[in-house]
Protein backbone atom coordinates (compact mmCIF):
# COMPACT_ATOMS: atom_id res chain seq x y z
CA UNK A 1 0.00 0.00 0.00
CA UNK A 2 1.12 3.74 -0.94
CA UNK A 3 1.33 5.56 2.17
CA UNK A 4 3.54 8.45 1.14
CA UNK A 5 4.20 10.53 -1.86
CA UNK A 6 6.85 13.65 -1.41
CA UNK A 7 7.32 15.46 -4.36
CA UNK A 8 10.21 18.66 -4.45
CA UNK A 9 10.27 21.14 -7.62
CA UNK A 10 7.86 19.31 -10.01
CA UNK A 11 6.29 21.65 -12.50
CA UNK A 12 3.75 23.93 -10.18
CA UNK A 13 4.54 21.47 -7.11
CA UNK A 14 7.19 23.01 -4.90
CA UNK A 15 7.28 21.53 -1.81
CA UNK A 16 4.47 18.67 -1.24
CA UNK A 17 3.99 15.60 1.52
CA UNK A 18 0.99 13.72 0.96
CA UNK A 19 -0.29 10.48 3.61
CA UNK A 20 -2.46 8.29 2.09
CA UNK A 21 -3.95 5.25 3.65
CA UNK A 22 -5.98 2.29 2.94
CA UNK A 23 -9.24 1.98 1.16
CA UNK A 24 -10.46 4.91 -1.10
CA UNK A 25 -8.40 7.92 -1.31
CA UNK A 26 -9.94 10.64 -3.66
CA UNK A 27 -8.44 13.73 -4.78
CA UNK A 28 -10.59 16.37 -6.30
CA UNK A 29 -9.91 19.42 -7.48
CA UNK A 30 -10.77 22.66 -10.36
CA UNK A 31 -9.69 22.03 -13.96
CA UNK A 32 -5.82 23.00 -14.11
CA UNK A 33 -5.62 22.87 -10.33
CA UNK A 34 -2.33 19.86 -10.88
CA UNK A 35 -4.31 16.71 -11.05
CA UNK A 36 -2.15 15.87 -14.15
CA UNK A 37 0.97 17.07 -12.35
CA UNK A 38 0.13 14.91 -9.41
CA UNK A 39 -0.02 11.38 -11.75
CA UNK A 40 3.04 12.84 -13.17
CA UNK A 41 5.11 12.75 -10.29
CA UNK A 42 4.09 9.60 -8.73
CA UNK A 43 4.45 7.62 -12.32
CA UNK A 44 7.85 9.39 -12.18
CA UNK A 45 8.67 7.84 -9.10
CA UNK A 46 7.53 4.35 -10.54
CA UNK A 47 9.97 4.28 -13.42
CA UNK A 48 8.14 5.97 -16.41
CA UNK A 49 10.50 7.93 -18.57
CA UNK A 50 11.95 11.47 -18.14
CA UNK A 51 11.04 14.66 -18.69
CA UNK A 52 12.92 17.23 -18.20
CA UNK A 53 10.13 19.76 -18.52
CA UNK A 54 8.96 18.28 -15.62
CA UNK A 55 11.45 20.17 -13.47
CA UNK A 56 9.87 24.06 -11.53
CA UNK A 57 10.77 26.59 -13.27
CA UNK A 58 14.15 28.19 -11.94
CA UNK A 59 14.94 24.82 -10.25
CA UNK A 60 17.95 23.12 -10.20
CA UNK A 61 16.35 19.75 -10.10
CA UNK A 62 13.65 17.71 -9.25
CA UNK A 63 12.44 14.47 -7.12
CA UNK A 64 10.00 11.87 -6.03
CA UNK A 65 9.72 9.69 -2.95
CA UNK A 66 6.75 6.84 -2.65
CA UNK A 67 7.04 5.18 0.32
CA UNK A 68 5.33 1.92 0.32
CA UNK A 69 4.31 0.19 3.92
CA UNK A 70 4.88 -3.44 2.36
CA UNK A 71 5.59 -5.57 -0.27
CA UNK A 72 3.78 -7.89 -2.63
CA UNK A 73 5.27 -11.52 -3.35
CA UNK A 74 6.60 -10.80 -6.77
CA UNK A 75 7.87 -7.69 -5.48
CA UNK A 76 9.98 -9.45 -2.87
CA UNK A 77 11.06 -11.89 -5.75
CA UNK A 78 12.03 -8.80 -7.69
CA UNK A 79 14.18 -7.33 -5.02
CA UNK A 80 15.60 -10.47 -3.55
CA UNK A 81 18.05 -10.77 -6.97
CA UNK A 82 18.90 -7.29 -5.83
CA UNK A 83 19.61 -8.25 -2.31
CA UNK A 84 17.49 -5.82 -1.40
CA UNK A 85 15.66 -6.03 2.05
CA UNK A 86 11.84 -5.17 2.07
CA UNK A 87 10.71 -6.14 5.55
CA UNK A 88 10.41 -2.54 6.68
CA UNK A 89 8.84 -1.40 3.63
CA UNK A 90 9.94 -0.15 0.14
CA UNK A 91 11.04 3.52 -0.88
CA UNK A 92 11.52 4.29 -4.41
CA UNK A 93 13.37 7.35 -5.15
CA UNK A 94 13.88 9.76 -8.00
CA UNK A 95 15.66 12.21 -9.11
CA UNK A 96 15.78 14.56 -12.80
CA UNK A 97 18.56 16.96 -12.79
CA UNK A 98 18.27 19.73 -15.00
CA UNK A 99 20.82 17.89 -17.70
CA UNK A 100 18.16 15.60 -18.13
CA UNK A 101 20.39 12.75 -16.14
CA UNK A 102 17.79 10.78 -13.73
CA UNK A 103 18.98 8.53 -11.20
CA UNK A 104 16.82 6.13 -8.97
CA UNK A 105 17.00 4.30 -5.77
CA UNK A 106 15.03 1.47 -4.15
CA UNK A 107 15.70 1.56 -0.08
CA UNK A 108 18.49 3.53 -0.44
CA UNK A 109 20.14 0.80 -2.92
CA UNK A 110 21.03 2.56 -6.12
CA UNK A 111 19.12 0.93 -9.49
CA UNK A 112 18.70 1.28 -12.53
CA UNK A 113 15.69 2.92 -14.64
CA UNK A 114 14.36 -0.54 -15.63
CA UNK A 115 14.39 -2.26 -12.15
CA UNK A 116 12.60 0.47 -10.89
CA UNK A 117 10.35 0.17 -13.26
CA UNK A 118 9.39 -3.09 -12.70
CA UNK A 119 9.43 -2.59 -8.67
CA UNK A 120 6.63 0.06 -9.63
CA UNK A 121 4.73 -2.20 -11.63
CA UNK A 122 4.49 -4.54 -9.55
CA UNK A 123 3.37 -2.19 -6.63
CA UNK A 124 0.70 -0.05 -8.51
CA UNK A 125 -1.31 -0.40 -11.33
CA UNK A 126 -2.43 2.88 -12.90
CA UNK A 127 -5.48 3.10 -15.23
CA UNK A 128 -6.21 6.06 -17.10
CA UNK A 129 -6.80 7.46 -20.09
CA UNK A 130 -3.76 6.97 -21.87
CA UNK A 131 -2.21 4.81 -19.19
CA UNK A 132 -3.38 1.36 -18.54
CA UNK A 133 -1.26 -1.70 -17.68
CA UNK A 134 -0.95 -4.69 -16.56
CA UNK A 135 -4.38 -6.55 -17.34
CA UNK A 136 -3.65 -4.93 -21.11
CA UNK A 137 -0.52 -6.86 -21.51
CA UNK A 138 -1.69 -10.33 -23.09
CA UNK A 139 1.19 -12.34 -21.55
CA UNK A 140 -0.68 -11.78 -17.83
CA UNK A 141 -4.10 -12.76 -18.98
CA UNK A 142 -3.35 -16.83 -18.54
CA UNK A 143 -1.26 -16.20 -14.85
CA UNK A 144 -4.69 -14.12 -14.39
CA UNK A 145 -7.55 -15.87 -15.53
CA UNK A 146 -5.09 -19.30 -13.55
CA UNK A 147 -5.25 -16.97 -10.37
CA UNK A 148 -9.36 -16.37 -10.62
CA UNK A 149 -9.37 -20.57 -11.66
CA UNK A 150 -7.75 -21.69 -8.47
CA UNK A 151 -10.51 -19.48 -6.40
CA UNK A 152 -13.84 -20.39 -8.23
CA UNK A 153 -12.42 -23.84 -9.75
CA UNK A 154 -12.23 -26.97 -7.31
CA UNK A 155 -8.95 -28.67 -7.66
CA UNK A 156 -7.88 -26.58 -10.33
CA UNK A 157 -4.37 -25.84 -8.34
CA UNK A 158 -3.74 -29.52 -8.46
CA UNK A 159 -3.95 -29.57 -11.99
CA UNK A 160 -2.06 -26.83 -12.89
CA UNK A 161 0.52 -28.47 -10.79
CA UNK A 162 -0.09 -32.06 -12.50
CA UNK A 163 0.63 -30.27 -15.85
CA UNK A 164 4.02 -28.64 -14.62
CA UNK A 165 5.31 -32.19 -12.92
CA UNK A 166 4.44 -33.95 -16.27
CA UNK A 167 5.68 -31.12 -18.40
CA UNK A 168 9.12 -31.47 -16.65
CA UNK A 169 9.43 -35.27 -17.29
CA UNK A 170 8.64 -35.48 -20.98
CA UNK A 171 10.83 -32.46 -21.57
CA UNK A 172 14.16 -33.63 -19.30
CA UNK A 173 12.95 -37.26 -21.27
CA UNK A 174 12.99 -35.30 -24.90
CA UNK A 175 16.01 -33.50 -24.30
CA UNK A 176 17.79 -36.83 -23.26
CA UNK A 177 16.45 -37.87 -26.06
CA UNK A 178 17.71 -35.39 -29.10
CA UNK A 179 21.02 -35.85 -27.32
CA UNK A 180 21.51 -39.06 -27.76
CA UNK A 181 20.51 -38.78 -31.62
CA UNK A 182 22.71 -35.95 -31.81
CA UNK A 183 25.43 -37.97 -30.64
CA UNK A 184 24.07 -41.18 -33.02
CA UNK A 185 24.46 -39.27 -35.71
CA UNK A 186 28.28 -38.31 -34.99
CA UNK A 187 28.97 -42.07 -33.50
CA UNK A 188 30.72 -43.25 -36.44
CA UNK A 189 33.55 -40.63 -36.60
CA UNK A 190 33.30 -39.88 -33.14
CA UNK A 191 33.78 -44.47 -31.64
CA UNK A 192 36.65 -44.46 -33.74
CA UNK A 193 38.51 -41.34 -32.50
CA UNK A 194 37.28 -42.57 -28.59
CA UNK A 195 38.17 -46.27 -29.40
CA UNK A 196 41.89 -44.64 -30.42
CA UNK A 197 41.80 -42.41 -27.17
CA UNK A 198 40.65 -45.45 -24.68
CA UNK A 199 43.42 -47.72 -26.34
CA UNK A 200 46.00 -45.24 -25.74
CA UNK A 201 45.18 -44.70 -22.34
CA UNK A 202 44.54 -48.47 -21.21
CA UNK A 203 47.95 -48.97 -23.04
CA UNK A 204 49.53 -46.43 -20.75
CA UNK A 205 47.58 -47.21 -17.97
CA UNK A 206 48.58 -44.37 -16.02
CA UNK A 207 47.90 -44.36 -12.16
CA UNK A 208 46.83 -40.84 -9.50
CA UNK A 209 50.38 -39.77 -8.31
CA UNK A 210 52.36 -41.12 -10.70
CA UNK A 211 53.67 -38.29 -12.53
CA UNK A 212 54.86 -36.90 -9.08
CA UNK A 213 56.67 -39.84 -8.21
CA UNK A 214 58.51 -40.52 -11.50
CA UNK A 215 59.78 -37.07 -11.31
CA UNK A 216 60.92 -37.32 -8.51
CA UNK A 217 62.86 -40.34 -9.26
CA UNK A 218 64.05 -38.89 -12.13
CA UNK A 219 65.80 -36.03 -10.30
CA UNK A 220 66.99 -38.33 -7.61
CA UNK A 221 69.23 -40.47 -10.93
CA UNK A 222 69.80 -37.24 -12.55
CA UNK A 223 71.62 -35.41 -9.23
CA UNK A 224 73.44 -39.12 -8.59
CA UNK A 225 74.95 -39.10 -11.93
CA UNK A 226 76.15 -35.50 -11.71
CA UNK A 227 77.47 -36.82 -8.28
CA UNK A 228 79.54 -39.69 -10.24
CA UNK A 229 81.73 -36.97 -11.70
CA UNK A 230 82.26 -35.25 -8.11
CA UNK A 231 83.44 -38.38 -6.30
CA UNK A 232 85.84 -39.39 -8.94
CA UNK A 233 87.21 -36.26 -8.89
CA UNK A 234 88.03 -36.54 -5.28
CA UNK A 235 89.38 -39.82 -5.41
CA UNK A 236 91.87 -39.03 -8.38
CA UNK A 237 93.18 -36.21 -5.68
CA UNK A 238 93.35 -39.00 -3.35
CA UNK A 239 95.30 -41.23 -5.18
CA UNK A 240 97.61 -39.03 -7.70
CA UNK A 241 99.26 -41.22 -10.80
CA UNK A 242 97.73 -44.21 -9.55
CA UNK A 243 99.63 -44.61 -6.25
CA UNK A 244 96.58 -44.38 -3.51
CA UNK A 245 97.09 -42.34 -0.12
CA UNK A 246 96.39 -45.23 2.23
CA UNK A 247 98.79 -47.42 0.28
CA UNK A 248 101.49 -44.76 0.68
CA UNK A 249 100.92 -44.05 4.55
CA UNK A 250 101.15 -48.46 4.40
CA UNK A 251 104.04 -48.07 2.36
CA UNK A 252 105.81 -45.98 5.15
CA UNK A 253 105.05 -47.65 8.03
CA UNK A 254 106.52 -51.11 6.52
CA UNK A 255 109.90 -48.76 6.03
CA UNK A 256 110.08 -47.48 9.03
CA UNK A 257 109.52 -50.94 10.54
CA UNK A 258 113.24 -52.04 9.12
CA UNK A 259 114.68 -49.78 11.64
CA UNK A 260 117.25 -52.49 13.96
CA UNK A 261 117.66 -51.91 17.71
CA UNK A 262 116.11 -53.63 20.95
CA UNK A 263 113.14 -52.12 20.82
CA UNK A 264 112.03 -49.70 17.58
CA UNK A 265 112.13 -46.22 18.40
CA UNK A 266 109.52 -45.01 16.06
CA UNK A 267 107.33 -48.03 17.04
CA UNK A 268 104.23 -45.33 18.00
CA UNK A 269 104.78 -43.61 15.18
CA UNK A 270 104.01 -46.69 13.02
CA UNK A 271 101.04 -47.62 14.25
CA UNK A 272 99.86 -44.71 14.26
CA UNK A 273 100.66 -44.47 10.73
CA UNK A 274 98.86 -47.65 10.06
CA UNK A 275 95.52 -46.23 11.55
CA UNK A 276 95.67 -43.77 9.65
CA UNK A 277 95.83 -45.68 6.67
CA UNK A 278 93.43 -47.97 7.58
CA UNK A 279 90.48 -44.62 7.79
CA UNK A 280 92.23 -43.69 4.55
CA UNK A 281 91.04 -46.70 2.92
CA UNK A 282 87.85 -47.18 4.38
CA UNK A 283 87.46 -43.52 3.24
CA UNK A 284 88.60 -44.40 -0.31
CA UNK A 285 86.16 -47.44 -0.53
CA UNK A 286 83.08 -45.16 0.81
CA UNK A 287 83.52 -42.66 -1.57
CA UNK A 288 84.13 -44.90 -4.69
CA UNK A 289 80.61 -44.56 -6.33
CA UNK A 290 77.82 -46.73 -6.87
CA UNK A 291 77.52 -47.68 -10.91
CA UNK A 292 74.12 -46.31 -11.98
CA UNK A 293 72.03 -47.98 -14.24
CA UNK A 294 70.57 -45.67 -17.33
CA UNK A 295 68.51 -48.19 -18.84
CA UNK A 296 66.60 -47.44 -15.63
CA UNK A 297 66.85 -43.81 -16.30
CA UNK A 298 65.73 -43.60 -19.75
CA UNK A 299 62.95 -45.92 -19.18
CA UNK A 300 61.59 -44.13 -16.37
CA UNK A 301 61.64 -40.35 -18.45
CA UNK A 302 59.95 -42.42 -21.29
CA UNK A 303 57.31 -42.64 -19.31
CA UNK A 304 57.34 -39.72 -17.23
CA UNK A 305 56.95 -37.56 -20.88
CA UNK A 306 54.19 -40.26 -22.24
CA UNK A 307 52.31 -39.40 -19.34
CA UNK A 308 53.01 -35.91 -19.44
CA UNK A 309 52.06 -35.95 -23.49
CA UNK A 310 48.80 -37.35 -22.62
CA UNK A 311 48.05 -34.58 -20.35
CA UNK A 312 48.62 -32.27 -22.82
CA UNK A 313 46.49 -33.97 -25.35
CA UNK A 314 43.43 -34.40 -23.38
CA UNK A 315 43.74 -30.93 -21.79
CA UNK A 316 44.02 -32.19 -18.40
CA UNK A 317 46.04 -32.73 -15.53
CA UNK A 318 48.00 -36.09 -15.33
CA UNK A 319 46.04 -37.18 -12.18
CA UNK A 320 42.80 -36.80 -14.21
CA UNK A 321 43.71 -39.56 -16.68
CA UNK A 322 42.11 -42.32 -15.44
CA UNK A 323 39.10 -40.43 -14.75
CA UNK A 324 39.52 -38.96 -18.55
CA UNK A 325 39.80 -42.62 -19.29
CA UNK A 326 36.88 -43.77 -17.72
CA UNK A 327 34.90 -41.05 -19.41
CA UNK A 328 35.54 -41.69 -22.67
CA UNK A 329 34.67 -45.63 -22.06
CA UNK A 330 30.88 -44.12 -20.60
CA UNK A 331 30.63 -42.34 -24.06
CA UNK A 332 32.00 -45.18 -25.86
CA UNK A 333 29.29 -47.95 -24.24
CA UNK A 334 26.90 -45.25 -25.34
CA UNK A 335 27.94 -45.03 -28.79
CA UNK A 336 27.51 -48.84 -28.77
CA UNK A 337 24.43 -49.05 -26.84
CA UNK A 338 22.78 -46.59 -28.90
CA UNK A 339 20.59 -47.99 -30.06
CA UNK A 340 18.35 -49.99 -27.72
CA UNK A 341 18.80 -46.45 -25.43
CA UNK A 342 17.64 -44.56 -27.97
CA UNK A 343 14.20 -47.18 -28.41
CA UNK A 344 14.16 -47.20 -24.38
CA UNK A 345 14.05 -43.21 -24.57
CA UNK A 346 11.69 -42.64 -27.80
CA UNK A 347 8.85 -45.52 -25.65
CA UNK A 348 9.41 -43.04 -22.79
CA UNK A 349 9.36 -40.00 -24.10
CA UNK A 350 5.77 -41.04 -26.07
CA UNK A 351 4.81 -42.77 -22.58
CA UNK A 352 5.75 -38.71 -21.00
CA UNK A 353 3.90 -36.68 -23.58
CA UNK A 354 0.41 -38.81 -23.75
CA UNK A 355 0.26 -38.22 -19.64
CA UNK A 356 1.39 -34.77 -20.08
CA UNK A 357 -1.39 -34.23 -22.67
CA UNK A 358 -3.78 -35.53 -20.45
CA UNK A 359 -2.97 -33.48 -17.75
CA UNK A 360 -2.88 -30.46 -20.52
CA UNK A 361 -6.35 -31.14 -21.93
CA UNK A 362 -7.85 -31.37 -18.25
CA UNK A 363 -6.45 -27.86 -17.45
CA UNK A 364 -7.35 -26.64 -20.42
CA UNK A 365 -11.14 -27.81 -19.57
CA UNK A 366 -11.03 -26.04 -15.95
CA UNK A 367 -9.22 -22.96 -17.90
CA UNK A 368 -12.61 -22.71 -20.17
CA UNK A 369 -14.85 -23.48 -17.31
CA UNK A 370 -12.91 -20.75 -15.15
CA UNK A 371 -13.47 -18.30 -18.39
CA UNK A 372 -16.87 -18.73 -18.92
CA UNK A 373 -17.25 -17.99 -15.24
CA UNK A 374 -15.00 -14.92 -15.66
CA UNK A 375 -17.00 -13.75 -18.45
CA UNK A 376 -20.01 -14.27 -16.30
CA UNK A 377 -19.02 -11.98 -13.11
CA UNK A 378 -18.05 -9.17 -15.32
CA UNK A 379 -20.75 -8.99 -17.71
CA UNK A 380 -23.23 -8.72 -14.33
CA UNK A 381 -20.97 -5.52 -13.47
CA UNK A 382 -20.99 -3.80 -17.06
CA UNK A 383 -24.86 -2.34 -17.25
CA UNK A 384 -24.03 -0.19 -14.38
CA UNK A 385 -20.64 1.09 -15.90
CA UNK A 386 -22.77 2.15 -18.62
CA UNK A 387 -21.29 -0.60 -20.43
CA UNK A 388 -24.47 -2.77 -21.42
CA UNK A 389 -23.84 -2.94 -24.98
CA UNK A 390 -19.99 -4.48 -24.56
CA UNK A 391 -19.34 -7.90 -24.25
CA UNK A 392 -16.73 -10.30 -23.09
CA UNK A 393 -15.09 -13.40 -23.58
CA UNK A 394 -11.77 -14.96 -22.82
CA UNK A 395 -9.85 -16.85 -25.79
CA UNK A 396 -8.32 -19.41 -25.47
CA UNK A 397 -6.00 -20.98 -28.14
CA UNK A 398 -3.41 -23.97 -28.67
CA UNK A 399 0.20 -23.19 -27.94
CA UNK A 400 3.57 -24.70 -27.96
CA UNK A 401 3.93 -26.95 -25.08
CA UNK A 402 5.17 -25.69 -21.93
CA UNK A 403 4.95 -26.26 -18.27
CA UNK A 404 1.95 -24.06 -18.02
CA UNK A 405 -0.03 -26.14 -20.28
CA UNK A 406 -0.78 -26.10 -24.19
CA UNK A 407 -2.97 -22.72 -23.88
CA UNK A 408 -2.82 -19.44 -24.44
CA UNK A 409 -5.19 -16.81 -23.13
CA UNK A 410 -6.36 -13.46 -24.94
CA UNK A 411 -8.88 -11.15 -22.94
CA UNK A 412 -11.23 -10.13 -25.66
CA UNK A 413 -13.88 -7.38 -25.76
CA UNK A 414 -16.78 -5.76 -28.12
CA UNK A 415 -18.22 -2.58 -26.98
CA UNK A 416 -20.59 -2.32 -30.02
CA UNK A 417 -22.94 -4.87 -30.99
CA UNK A 418 -22.12 -6.40 -34.73
CA UNK A 419 -18.53 -5.66 -34.48
CA UNK A 420 -16.09 -8.28 -33.88
CA UNK A 421 -14.37 -9.31 -30.51
CA UNK A 422 -10.71 -7.56 -30.31
CA UNK A 423 -7.51 -7.76 -27.66
CA UNK A 424 -8.61 -5.52 -24.99
CA UNK A 425 -6.32 -2.59 -25.69
CA UNK A 426 -8.17 -2.02 -29.04
CA UNK A 427 -11.22 -2.23 -28.66
CA UNK A 428 -12.24 0.51 -26.28
CA UNK A 429 -12.28 4.65 -25.70
CA UNK A 430 -10.28 5.93 -22.53
CA UNK A 431 -13.08 6.14 -20.29
CA UNK A 432 -15.02 2.79 -21.55
CA UNK A 433 -11.66 1.26 -20.86
CA UNK A 434 -10.73 2.30 -17.73
CA UNK A 435 -14.31 1.52 -16.67
CA UNK A 436 -13.81 -1.97 -18.31
CA UNK A 437 -10.63 -2.26 -16.08
CA UNK A 438 -12.54 -1.24 -13.38
CA UNK A 439 -14.92 -3.78 -13.66
CA UNK A 440 -12.19 -6.51 -14.24
CA UNK A 441 -10.70 -5.90 -11.31
CA UNK A 442 -13.34 -5.71 -8.98
CA UNK A 443 -14.16 -9.53 -10.58
CA UNK A 444 -10.48 -10.45 -10.00
CA UNK A 445 -10.60 -8.36 -6.59
CA UNK A 446 -8.45 -10.68 -4.08
CA UNK A 447 -7.29 -13.34 -6.77
CA UNK A 448 -3.44 -12.10 -6.85
CA UNK A 449 -1.15 -9.94 -5.01
CA UNK A 450 -1.85 -6.83 -3.26
CA UNK A 451 -1.99 -3.50 -5.52
CA UNK A 452 -2.38 -0.12 -5.53
CA UNK A 453 -4.69 0.82 -7.69
CA UNK A 454 -4.61 4.65 -9.36
CA UNK A 455 -7.83 5.98 -11.57
CA UNK A 456 -7.48 8.54 -13.55
CA UNK A 457 -10.25 10.23 -14.81
CA UNK A 458 -12.56 6.80 -14.77
CA UNK A 459 -15.49 9.47 -14.39
CA UNK A 460 -15.58 10.55 -18.17
CA UNK A 461 -18.25 10.56 -20.04
CA UNK A 462 -20.48 9.50 -17.46
CA UNK A 463 -22.68 10.97 -14.53
CA UNK A 464 -25.70 10.26 -12.32
CA UNK A 465 -26.23 6.50 -11.47
CA UNK A 466 -23.32 5.39 -13.37
CA UNK A 467 -21.07 7.46 -11.61
CA UNK A 468 -22.55 6.31 -8.06
CA UNK A 469 -22.00 2.64 -9.79
CA UNK A 470 -18.70 3.63 -10.47
CA UNK A 471 -18.09 5.01 -7.34
CA UNK A 472 -19.44 1.72 -5.32
CA UNK A 473 -16.89 -0.61 -7.33
CA UNK A 474 -13.65 1.69 -6.53
CA UNK A 475 -14.82 1.30 -3.12
CA UNK A 476 -15.47 -2.13 -3.28
CA UNK A 477 -12.46 -2.62 -4.59
CA UNK A 478 -10.32 -0.41 -3.00
CA UNK A 479 -11.65 -2.35 0.42
CA UNK A 480 -9.28 -5.65 -0.24
CA UNK A 481 -6.19 -3.22 -1.57
CA UNK A 482 -6.09 0.54 -1.78
CA UNK A 483 -7.16 2.94 -4.45
CA UNK A 484 -6.51 6.58 -5.42
CA UNK A 485 -8.81 7.89 -7.64
CA UNK A 486 -8.50 11.39 -9.40
CA UNK A 487 -12.19 12.39 -10.00
CA UNK A 488 -14.52 15.53 -10.97
CA UNK A 489 -17.68 13.38 -10.51
CA UNK A 490 -19.36 14.26 -6.98
CA UNK A 491 -20.83 10.58 -6.88
CA UNK A 492 -17.44 9.14 -6.65
CA UNK A 493 -16.15 10.99 -4.52
CA UNK A 494 -18.79 10.67 -2.27
CA UNK A 495 -17.82 7.26 -1.01
CA UNK A 496 -14.12 8.66 -0.33
CA UNK A 497 -12.19 6.62 2.63
CA UNK A 498 -10.13 9.66 3.01
CA UNK A 499 -10.76 12.91 0.16
CA UNK A 500 -7.87 15.38 -0.69
CA UNK A 501 -8.06 18.88 -2.42
CA UNK A 502 -5.58 19.81 -4.99
CA UNK A 503 -5.42 23.94 -5.38
CA UNK A 504 -3.52 26.13 -7.00
CA UNK A 505 -2.37 29.29 -5.52
CA UNK A 506 -0.35 32.56 -6.86
CA UNK A 507 1.30 34.88 -4.72
CA UNK A 508 4.42 36.74 -5.12
CA UNK A 509 4.40 36.13 -8.94
CA UNK A 510 4.64 32.14 -8.10
CA UNK A 511 2.13 29.63 -8.95
CA UNK A 512 2.20 26.83 -6.96
CA UNK A 513 0.02 23.78 -6.59
CA UNK A 514 -0.84 22.48 -3.11
CA UNK A 515 -2.93 19.57 -1.58
CA UNK A 516 -4.04 18.61 1.86
CA UNK A 517 -6.70 16.05 3.41
CA UNK A 518 -10.42 17.82 3.51
CA UNK A 519 -12.95 16.12 6.34
CA UNK A 520 -16.54 17.16 7.69
CA UNK A 521 -17.81 20.83 6.42
CA UNK A 522 -14.42 21.22 3.61
CA UNK A 523 -15.08 17.96 2.16
CA UNK A 524 -19.20 19.00 2.13
CA UNK A 525 -18.15 22.04 0.15
CA UNK A 526 -15.74 20.44 -2.51
CA UNK A 527 -18.46 18.22 -3.52
CA UNK A 528 -20.91 20.67 -3.57
CA UNK A 529 -18.53 22.87 -5.75
CA UNK A 530 -18.26 19.93 -8.26
CA UNK A 531 -22.12 19.69 -8.25
CA UNK A 532 -22.91 23.42 -8.50
CA UNK A 533 -19.45 24.94 -10.17
CA UNK A 534 -17.71 27.89 -8.69
CA UNK A 535 -21.30 29.22 -6.58
CA UNK A 536 -21.83 26.74 -3.65
CA UNK A 537 -25.83 26.82 -3.37
CA UNK A 538 -27.94 25.11 0.07
CA UNK A 539 -29.01 22.75 -2.64
CA UNK A 540 -25.82 22.06 -3.42
CA UNK A 541 -24.66 21.58 0.17
CA UNK A 542 -27.92 18.89 0.75
CA UNK A 543 -26.67 17.11 -2.65
CA UNK A 544 -23.36 16.92 -1.35
CA UNK A 545 -24.46 15.55 2.48
CA UNK A 546 -26.57 13.10 1.01
CA UNK A 547 -24.18 11.29 -1.52
CA UNK A 548 -21.06 10.97 1.19
CA UNK A 549 -21.31 7.59 1.84
CA UNK A 550 -18.58 7.03 4.60
CA UNK A 551 -19.02 9.64 7.87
Amino acid sequence: MLVGLHISNIVLIEKLNLEFGAGLNILTGETGAGKSILMDALSLALGARSDIGLIRHGCDGASVIAEFDCANNNVCEILSEYDIDCNDGIILRRTLGADGKSRAWINDTPVSIKTLKLVGDALVEIHGQFANHTLLNQATHRTTLDIFAENNIANFKSLLSNAKQTYQQYHAAQKRLDELREMSERSAAERDFLAHNIAELQALNPQPGEEEELATRRTTMMNAEKNVAILTEALESLSPRGNSLDAQLFNTAHILQRIRGDENPYSKQIDKLYDIAESVSDIIQSLTPESTDMDDMDAIEERLFAIRAAARKHRITADELPQKLAELSTQLNAIDNSDAELQKLTTAVKTYRAEFDRAATELSNARKSAAEKLRTNLLKELPDLKLGSADFMVEVTKCDACANGTDDITFMIKTNPGSPFAPLHKSASGGELARLMLAMRVVLAGTDDTHSFVFDEVDTGISGATASAVGLRLNKLAAKSQALVITHSAQVAGYADRHFKIAKTVADNKTTTSVHEIQDNERINEIARIISGAEITPESITMAKTLIKND
